[in-house]
């Protein structure tokens, strides 16, 4: 299924691991300050905010740790000032990346990004050289026992790309407009939600070779590992 490959398998069990890190807390308080700088910090009128205050729920994100990264983005705290910026390039085989960054400091970024690349034999980009490929889609991993035809009668209404059934979670995507309607439907009706967030979907998705995905695993994984990437999206399938 488009944007549940390989790869986005692993992002999730890197997540896992990302979090007993901490890792995944500064990823989420940056997106908050940015959220709250652009919209504003009451997640009332902030759509953005919001839901990344149910990822930082969800990721078990200390609410003092939400709450500072708003201060900081109203300008209530001093912080750093974030700018987020979308990098594109291939890797080995054609494989078209995304990366999706919030930095301070963009040539310092970009020159680090630039060496990952040429250093697992891909190349980063110019603006629009793969982003033609994907849509920005909802992916909303949701845990709880229910079965298909459930389900489907409870998003019968709603515009659903797709929807799988992996090894413990049903896998909806919905495009970006129906994303959080679907997402607060789930949680209203007592659903739980492990996953859900705006990504970046390939079109058409390329299958490797196993001795080739783990060429792009090696680079897709420096990429995430970056301490400005929040987010790496392929079209491996």
């Amino acid at each position: 299924m488009a944007g549940h490959n390989k790869w986005s398998k692993i992002k999730h069990i890197k997540a896992k691991e990302d979090s007993k890190k901490g890792k995944i807390f500064t990823r989420i308080a940056r997106e908050i300050t940015i959220a709250a700088k652009s919209g504003g910090g009451d997640p009332s009128f902030n759509a953005q905010l919001r839901n990344l205050l149910d990822k930082a729920r969800t990721a078990n994100m200390p609410n003092e740790n939400a709450l500072r990264a708003i201060k900081k983005g109203t300008g209530e705290l001093p912080g750093t000032q974030y700018e987020a910026i979308t990098y594109e390039g291939y890797g080995p085989f054609g494989i078209a990346i995304i990366i999706d960054t919030l930095t301070d400091n963009r040539n310092r970024t970009v020159a680090e990004l630039r060496f990952i690349f040429s250093k697992h034999n891909g190349q980063l980009g110019e603006t629009n050289t793969v982003l033609w490929m994907f849509h920005k889609k909802g992916i909303i991993h949701c845990s709880s026992i229910i079965n298909e035809d459930e389900l489907l009668n409870l998003l019968f209404e709603y515009d659903i790309d797709d929807l799988k059934k992996d090894e413990t979670h049903w896998v909806i995507i919905t495009n970006s407009k129906s994303f959080e309607e679907i997402k607060n439907l789930l949680l209203q009706s007592k659903h739980s939600i492990d996953h859900a967030e705006i990504e970046w979907v390939a079109q058409h998705p390329i299958t490797l070779k196993d001795e080739q995905i783990e060429q792009i695993v090696a680079l897709l994984s420096e990429l995430d590992d970056h301490e400005d990437v929040q987010a790496v999206y392929s079209n491996m399938g």
